[in-house]
């Protein structure tokens, strides 16, 4: 069902009140891709009364079309920080959206958590908690740096003035935190929340203050490093930071979801599609992509320091159930509008289905090293057999024509795999590729790559040697697409003029997909453009900053 988001709808379910009102700088699209969805209707499975208001307009009493819920309001700016959404690498004005009716950027505001959240203030002056979650809020928790103002700012949770922050997925905490509100008990001690207090918090370890890492970036690397390191529910201790007379607290992570639990919210009663009161002002970019595409799994230890997915979603892969994910198809396959083609079938990364690191699971993310750079951590039991076995039974559903991987490959894992990594490459290229594959060499001189996290191009050319000896065999037309960065930390134009030699000598392309690096909340290569050091080395890093020069160091690998 779709969740209320108009007082009709309200009527229709005999409610005359909700226990919580989501608000989200998005268009309401009812889908598992889709965070505030998400929350809603596992909120609903528990027993709560539910309503969504999406991109509400800031210039009305549009906030209180559903009235004052009677636990909290629940608010996110959207699907990605809104402050990305709206602006290029080069801070100017996108001017299209997906996640917007009509497709135009006219409706979500800048930093629209707090925005959000202030507007809420002035229309309910006692208002109900207002609890902050999504992308945006989860980034942004501890003091941190925002490009768009080039400064360290604050907690996302004071600027808002919210009374509490949940992080991660969140969907354990927010069901335990609804729970304590209706219940009238605290909620200071739950698992992936935090909140400001006057003190600091026994137990948790106690981070500069915003004052000090706003005066010096080496206390700012400091910081990091001991947030970045408490982010695994087996390990972290809480944290406390000073920001202004108040602190914030950070309690330890939420415990990630088993197997039945990720199951059971995939298979909750989505509508896989935007809200009618929405779709009637223009339909949504996004759902050519996401209404029929399946989410085999999230968290991602990759852990390249420019992406953010590690310090949300988490450093340890959990996966659905082969059988859950082929009900989903099943059920895709009968929904009017299916053509017969499963678009993706993936997550963050799409080939890190079906394994860990044991040790892991039992112990937690290791402090010292990660799990596939410098090199693949031997401890990792890379096996690509279950994402083979599912592929299979997923070209066997009745109705489906074709079963496509469009997330990207992590192709050092395919070649790590001596078992099965040939086997599911061959059946990617044979069966599960549109014309092109997509891999994110990023870079190819070695200095940028480790500043990145990224594997060198050796592994990058015996991947591509590989893929083409089986696209050869299977007598395809296919080819290798590459995302590529200029201007990350680290990069000069002397490495752009190699890079372009590379690829136009090795890879034998002219190169489309390239993006100017965008220093986004609380990643390492954002940490390294502010502090223009080496977080691991203390060394002294070039940082491209004009907004120029980042373009001609795109240009130097475009230009045809």
């Amino acid at each position: 069902m779709f969740i209320p988001t108009t007082r009709q709808e309200l009527e229709a379910l005999g409610w005359d009140a909700l226990d919580v009102v989501l608000v989200t700088g998005d268009s309401y699209v009812d889908s598992p891709f889709v965070g505030v969805a998400v929350v809603g209707h596992v909120l609903l499975a528990a027993g709560y009364r539910v309503g969504i208001i999406a991109q509400p307009d800031i210039h009305s009493d549009d906030i209180c079309r559903l009235g004052e819920p009677a636990l909290f309001w629940g608010v996110t700016g959207g699907c990605m920080d809104s402050m990305v959404a709206n602006y290029t690498a080069t801070k100017k004005p996108k001017r299209s959206d997906d996640l917007t009716p009509g497709g135009h950027n006219d409706r979500r505001p800048n930093r629209a958590t707090i925005v959000y959240a202030n507007l809420i203030r002035q229309h309910f002056k006692d208002s109900a908690p207002i609890v902050l979650g999504g992308v945006e809020a989860s980034l942004r928790r501890v003091a941190h740096y925002d490009y768009w103002s080039d400064s360290i700012r604050r907690s996302i949770l004071f600027d808002a003035k919210a009374d509490v922050l949940v992080y991660g997925m969140a969907e354990r905490t927010i069901v335990a935190l609804a729970e304590r509100l209706r219940e009238g008990q605290g909620i200071e001690d739950l698992p992936g929340l935090c909140f400001a207090a006057p003190e600091p918090k026994p137990g948790t370890l106690v981070l500069p203050s915003y004052e000090q890492v706003k005066a010096d970036k080496r206390a700012f690397i400091d910081m990091f490093h001991t947030f970045y390191r408490n982010n695994d529910p087996l390990t972290a201790q809480g944290l406390s930071q000073q920001q202004d007379t108040r602190y914030l607290i950070q309690n330890p992570p939420a415990p990630y979801l088993t197997q039945e639990e990720l199951d059971a919210v995939y298979g909750l009663d989505f509508e896989h599609a935007q809200h009618p009161f929405y779709e009637a002002q223009g339909p949504v970019k996004a759902m050519e992509t996401i209404a029929f595409s399946l989410t085999t799994h999230r968290g991602c230890y990759g852990e390249c320091n420019f992406c953010a997915i590690t310090v949300h979603q988490g450093r340890t892969v959990r996966w659905r159930s082969e059988g859950s994910i082929v009900r989903e198809a099943e059920r895709m396959a009968r929904t009017a509008g299916f053509k017969g083609y499963i678009q993706d079938v993936g997550g963050p990364t799409a080939n890190m289905y079906g394994f860990e690191c044991r040790k892991k699971l039992t112990r937690g993310s290791c402090a010292d090293k990660r799990c596939l750079y410098p090199d693949i951590c031997p401890q990792l039991p890379v096996d690509h057999g279950r994402q083979v076995a599912l592929l299979k039974r997923l070209r066997q559903v009745e109705g489906v024509k074709g079963v496509f991987v469009a997330s990207g490959i992590r192709y050092d894992l395919v070649l790590a795999d001596e078992r099965h990594g040939a086997a599911y490459l061959g059946a990617v290229v044979r069966h599960h590729t549109s014309g092109q594959m997509k891999v994110a060499p990023e870079h190819s001189e070695e200095r940028v790559l480790r500043l990145m996290g990224k594997p060198g191009k050796g592994v990058l050319l015996r991947f591509q040697r590989l893929f083409y000896k089986l696209t050869k065999a299977a007598r395809k037309q296919q080819f290798l697409t590459y995302y590529l960065i200029a201007a990350h930390p680290g990069c000069t134009e002397q490495d752009m003029h190699a890079l372009k030699h590379f690829v136009r000598g090795k890879l034998q392309i002219n190169p489309e997909q390239v993006q100017i690096f965008t220093p986004t909340p609380s990643t390492y290569s954002s940490l390294m453009y502010y502090t223009e050091m080496d977080p691991f080395t203390g060394a002294a890093v070039f940082v491209e900053k004009d907004p120029g020069k980042k373009a001609r160091q795109k240009a130097i690998l475009t230009a045809r």
